[in-house]
């Protein structure tokens, strides 16, 4: 696939970047590039490589998933300018 300078007008749009008519060609090249590259990528055989969650090996932590309710109401509120019965209390904006 190749990007020509009407399509590559079009992305710029859509994208919502402005762009200037004479810079058009480099970025079609610069779009026909990346797609050069993506093609390389996929000539490479991965059939059987697992999925790597980093670089290097390693184990993510887990914990028990357990539904609570947190516990934190106090530290919540102790963070609030205006907190009334137990919520947060806050000025009337509708009338």
């Amino acid at each position: 696939m190749s990007i020509d300078v009407a399509t590559a007008a079009k992305v710029a749009k859509l994208a919502r970047i402005k762009v200037e008519d004479e810079a058009l060609p480099e970025l079609a090249q610069e779009f026909n590039a990346i797609l050069g590259f993506i093609e390389q990528l996929e000539e490479v055989d991965v059939e059987g490589v697992e999925p790597m969650v980093s670089v290097t090996p390693m184990a993510l932590p887990r914990r028990e998933d357990v539904v609570t309710d947190g516990n934190q109401q106090a530290k919540v509120l102790a963070n609030a300018p205006d907190a009334r019965e137990g919520f947060f209390s806050v000025p009337k904006v509708v009338e």
